[in-house]
C-alpha cells in the first residue's frame, strides 16, 4: 500500500528504522509511534518505500 503523503512517508521510514532496531522507540512520536505498534515491518517497508516525488506535503482530510 503506498503512502498518500510525504508526511507519512516519513512516519513510516522513522518507524521502521525503530522496528529494525536502528533507533531507539522512545525517539518516536505521534503517527510513528502509533505505526511502529500496529504494523509489520512488510507494511512499514511499503509505506516508507513510496516515490515522493507526486505526493503532497500532507494529506487531504476527505482522503
Amino acid at each position: 500500500m503506498p503512502a498518500k503523503s510525504k508526511a507519512q512517508q516519513k512516519a513510516a521510514g522513522a518507524a521502521l528504522s525503530a522496528k529494525r532496531g536502528e533507533t531507539p522507540k522512545k525517539e518516536l512520536k505521534g503517527a510513528s509511534k502509533g505505526m511502529y505498534e500496529s504494523m509489520t515491518e512488510k507494511e512499514l517497508d511499503d509505506l516508507a518505500s513510496t516515490k515522493r516525488k507526486e505526493l503532497p506535503q500532507k494529506a487531504d482530510k476527505d482522503a
